[in-house]
């Protein structure tokens, strides 16, 4: 306890500022995460609480962040779509996947995978976070323009055909399901479908409606409806925060110029009572478990979910390290990434049992905290406390607080998120792989597809395709730079090495020398599969140097295999040199070793090779 409170008054001004700064983001992004403010809100208590507790950096800030809001926006869009429109009936499914995602990141930590992953590809972050930004910038122009599809009833009604088609197919299913279908007699669907009400239909075509205007396309395709329908005054609120938050920059940053544009415009629009779109009500008193995520736990809704659920683990531990490494460098400090793994599970799912949207470590506010004078785990702990503090104090006038503004926050958000140093390198990047007659950058190529993918398709999928891009161009560059390095080339053309300048000029016709430097794996077995048929015809014996090939895996290993075959073939001894213990393994368990190299064919250096070859007399006898 000694340490914990041993700079409590650093400690204390970080924690207040990095909570004043979480408080404008967490109802931002709880806004539009689809849940409401309060979610953002019990998501920055829970987390930058017991994160700061069990994590593995001192300095760590956590809360929603805007990754991880756009991945949770299409895992929230896609259940309520499930539960027909219904945010209630579909809550429970909700958070049982954002408390997967906290238990996936628990087990992570505990695996030790935190030290993995710094291996991944800076293109694919890059293409991700632009994407994020994109994301976040065009799915805010709505509500800043003041413009809800589930609201305009010219939209709206065009859905209620398909909607009335979609109630009754459901009827139907759910008949089947309870074996009472029958085709002679409709009797019970005709009960049923006179429950078909008016409102009924409106409800799943205002569902509909939402559906079709969600995500980047859906924005995109009903924009001109949006600015037909355009409030000025919505416009106004969001444009006057926007230009707050830059302006009041370059006055001052010791004050948080998102808080004070979100206090500025929401005190003028409620001062003189503008007729302006409020957020959701804020609930009052401490926040209530949700205990239907395990009552009403059922595991056909969160199954499809799964793979999501852990790419959203993955999302927040790489999120969550890339702060930490940013916190090190400020305060010449080291953390533990498995323990900050750790302790961001046990944030996200306690944040989830309450109802709160899952997050990561946030850079603005660790760097805000640092800055304040936060040095231990109490900062992150106090900024937590603060934000309940508002949140029981201060829930009824935060529900006043215009949505449009919120939108303000968001765009600019989005703005500061996306990777402008990974967007001005395109230019200057080496172009090294070619499509038809097209030079591009494989670096590049990954970014634009992650990006591309990320904006108008699936976040998810979009990074596992960016990770498989990444990682067959990088082994097609590894291949090429090892078989570049072990070219099959006589003796008289490769260099020799040091020890074989004194090789008798008697057996260099009749004896092929191969060095083989480099791993002898998936990526270079085509080149090294030619060996057999650039042996000159003269060649009797071969003589494989082994010493610097370092690793085999099993293609490498059937290639070998494949090779010694044909040798065999055509009656050529081949000899191995300085095999080393990973590769002799390897082709121990198939039996290369002994079959077709016994182990009076292999020899610790090439010395010892050229002394059996001559003392043996193979090449007189050949």
């Amino acid at each position: 306890m000694k340490t914990l409170f041993s700079n409590f008054k650093g400690d204390f001004f970080g924690g207040l500022t990095a909570g004043i700064v979480a408080l404008p983001l967490a109802l931002a992004f709880g806004v539009s995460s689809g849940l409401g403010p309060s979610a953002g809100l019990y998501g920055a208590i829970f987390i930058s609480f017991f994160a700061a507790i069990f994590g593995g950096t001192s300095t760590q800030i956590s809360g929603p962040t805007a990754p991880m809001t756009a991945v949770s926006m299409v895992i929230i869009a896609g259940i309520i779509a499930i539960y027909d429109g219904s945010v209630e009936k579909a809550l429970p499914a909700i958070l049982s996947v954002f408390l997967l995602a906290g238990l996936f990141q628990i087990g992570l930590g505990v695996l030790g995978i935190g030290r993995y992953i710094r291996y991944i590809p800076y293109p694919v972050v890059s293409g991700f976070m632009t994407a994020i930004g994109a994301i976040i910038i065009i799915t805010q122009i709505l509500p800043a323009v003041g413009y809800y599809p589930r609201e305009d009833s010219t939209f709206v009604n065009q859905f209620k055909p398909e909607a009335e088609e979609l109630i009754l197919e459901n009827i139907l299913r759910e008949e089947a399901g309870e074996g009472i279908l029958v085709l002679e007699d409709f009797e019970e669907t005709i009960n049923r479908s006179n429950e078909i009400t008016a409102k009924a239909i409106l409800d799943e075509a205002r569902t509909l409606a939402s559906w079709e205007a969600s995500g980047v396309l859906g924005v995109l395709k009903i924009l001109p409806k949006a600015i037909e329908n355009i409030k000025w005054l919505e416009l106004i609120l969001a444009l006057a925060t926007i230009f707050i938050i830059y302006g009041f920059k370059k006055i001052t940053t010791i004050i948080p110029s998102t808080l004070v544009s979100l206090i500025v415009v929401s005190g003028i629009a409620f001062g003189f009572d503008l007729e302006y779109r409020t957020i959701e009500k804020i609930p009052e008193g401490f926040p209530v478990l949700n205990l239907e995520i395990f009552t009403s736990f059922k595991y056909s809704a969160v199954s499809p979910y799964i793979f999501t659920a852990l790419t959203l683990a993955l999302l927040g531990a790489i999120d969550s390290l890339l702060t930490s490494v940013v916190a090190d460098n400020m305060t010449k400090t080291k953390h533990n990434p498995n323990k900050e793994l750790v302790g961001q599970g046990i944030g996200n799912s306690i944040a989830a049992i309450f109802g709160g949207l899952p997050g990561a470590g946030a850079t603005i506010r660790t760097v805000v905290n640092i800055n304040s004078g936060g040095k231990t785990k109490l900062s992150g702990m106090l900024a937590g406390i603060i934000l309940l503090i508002v949140l029981l104090v201060l829930g009824p006038v935060a529900s006043q607080i215009p949505a449009a503004v919120l939108a303000g926050i968001l765009i600019t958000v989005g703005i500061s998120v996306m990777d402008y140093k990974g967007l001005r390198a395109i230019p200057s990047l080496p172009r090294d792989i070619k499509l038809g007659p097209l030079s591009l950058s494989s670096e590049v190529l990954v970014m634009l597809v992650v990006l591309v993918l990320s904006t108008v398709w699936n976040l998810v999928y979009a990074v596992g395709i960016g990770l498989i891009i990444a990682s067959l161009m990088f082994m097609k560059k590894m291949g090429d730079l090892t078989a570049e390095r072990s070219d099959v080339k006589p003796l008289l053309k490769e260099a020799a090495w040091p020890d074989e300048k004194d090789f008798p000029k008697s057996l260099k016709r009749e004896v092929f020398i191969k060095h083989i430097k480099g791993p002898l794996f998936f990526g270079t077995t085509s080149d090294f599969q030619q060996l057999a048929e650039q042996i000159p015809k003269t060649a009797s014996i071969v003589i494989l140097r082994l010493g610097r090939m370092q690793y085999m895996d099993q293609s490498g290993l059937y290639a070998m295999e494949e090779v010694l075959l044909e040798l065999r073939k055509h009656q050529i001894l081949p000899l191995f040199v300085d095999v080393l213990d990973q590769p002799r393994y390897m082709m121990e368990r198939i039996d290369i070793i002994p079959d077709l190299v016994p182990a009076e064919h292999i020899f610790e250096n090439f010395k010892k090779c050229v002394r059996w070859i001559e003392e043996t007399e193979l090449i007189d006898k050949a």
